[in-house]
């Protein structure tokens, strides 16, 4: 039993002793670890990260202090604090070398595919990591870095020049920075933008056993490095099923468009079940409540979209879908709220960065969320290589026939 009273059902012996599996695709039934990292409860729309629920840690943490929470378990004291946001100042240049990488790939590489190569890059330039002191170094080196990378991969798409970071910045404040700023010329960033940006890095920070944390853990539980492992996490985050989910909703409110505009249209489709289309960003696999982090995004939204006075006709849209979603009885019967990533699809593109990077931005936040878990399967003593079992549908038996009697 779990501290929160979950209840699971200890099936390590089953086919030993009945020469039994238990068959669950998708894995929706079944408990891979035990972990002290995040609390869901998706009927109630919990999320605790840590033991601290999300709405207080949104409200009044900047991301680092929970990335510090997050992979050593203790909110930090402002000494830990202060040589957290030190470090990763020190180490978030990048190697010169790899800046030749960026020069290899295609100017239409997508960026999630140039993270994740760069992240398993790393670990050419950092190999020796077998003292907890070695492994908390590359942990820092990872955080400081990937910000880095992502904002290079970003100015490598649209051909301008790499924008070093700058040691006077926050951590949220630098990657904006890098990401839009221009050799030579002075860029002050955006209060509203920062702030923005640091809630959703915070809300993505982690989500218990989900598609991408599962390959961590389990490429990790092979002994693998944590820049690979991570690098795993990444690709499996592209999926559109999964991180991608965002950049579907701007997708969607772009064929709205193209298609007059006519969003009433596109919420009769979804309720005809002889229809194949789906609202992208409504409902959630997890919360049969509303998300808890989509209901800050939307104070969130509602905040960037007034103060920077964006003139959207996809955001205008997307207004019409919500309003519909929130009062509609077949929505609200069926708990499809607007989720996580109908809110961040909605506030990355108020804040400027394109939609092929909105998969890099849900990285960038989940980064310290993976780190904690797989540090955590690192030091279980009781943990084992990953290797589920499989149910065989294939041919019995049978014999081989030779090429020239086929």
């Amino acid at each position: 039993m779990g501290s929160e009273n979950e209840v699971g059902i200890d099936v390590t012996a089953l086919r030993k002793q009945s020469g039994a599996i238990t068959y669950d695709p998708g894995y929706g039934n079944t408990g891979s670890c035990e972990s002290a990292i995040t609390f869901i409860d998706g009927e109630k729309g919990i999320l605790r990260y840590r033991g601290y629920p999300i709405e207080e840690l949104a409200e009044r943490c900047h991301f680092t202090e929970v990335c510090y929470l997050l992979i050593n378990g203790e909110l930090p004291t402002q000494q830990q604090y202060d040589a957290f946001h030190n470090e990763l100042t020190y180490h978030s240049l990048i190697h010169e070398d790899m800046k030749k990488f960026f020069e290899g790939y295609a100017i239409t590489a997508h960026p999630m595919a140039i993270l994740s190569s760069m992240v398993s890059a790393l670990s050419s330039y950092y190999p020796h990591a077998e003292s907890d002191e070695d492994v908390d170094l590359n942990v820092i080196r990872l955080l400081a870095k990937a910000t880095t990378i992502a904002a290079f991969s970003y100015k490598k798409s649209i051909g301008q020049p790499f924008v070093y970071p700058a040691n006077n910045l926050s951590y949220t404040e630098n990657f904006i920075h890098m990401m839009f700023a221009v050799p030579s010329e002075p860029y002050e960033v955006p209060e509203v933008i920062a702030d923005a940006l640091n809630l959703v890095l915070v809300l993505h920070a982690d989500h218990e056993q989900n598609c991408s944390t599962s390959t961590v853990r389990m490429v990790g539980s092979g002994g693998a490095n944590l820049f690979a492992s991570i690098s795993a996490g990444i690709s499996a985050l592209w999926g559109p099923l999964h991180g991608g989910a965002n950049q579907e909703v701007i997708e969607m409110l772009q064929r709205i468009r193209d298609d007059g505009g006519n969003y009433k249209k596109y919420v009769d489709l979804a309720k005809d079940r002889s229809s194949n289309f789906r609202l992208m960003g409504f409902g959630h696999r997890v919360y049969k409540n509303f998300d808890p982090r989509a209901r800050l995004l939307k104070a969130s939204a509602d905040r960037v979209l007034d103060q920077l006075g964006v003139d959207d006709p996809l955001l205008d849209i997307a207004k019409n879908l919500e309003a519909v979603a929130l009062e509609d009885e077949y929505f609200l019967e069926r708990n499809l709220y607007p989720n996580v990533d109908f809110y961040s699809g909605i506030l990355y593109r108020a804040m400027g960065i394109p939609t092929d990077m909105f998969t890099v931005m849900f990285a960038l936040g989940r980064l310290p969320g993976w780190i904690a878990h797989w540090r955590e399967i690192r030091d279980d003593p009781k943990g084992r290589i990953h290797r589920p079992r499989q149910i065989y549908t294939g041919p019995t038996e049978r014999p081989y026939v030779p090429l020239a009697e086929r």
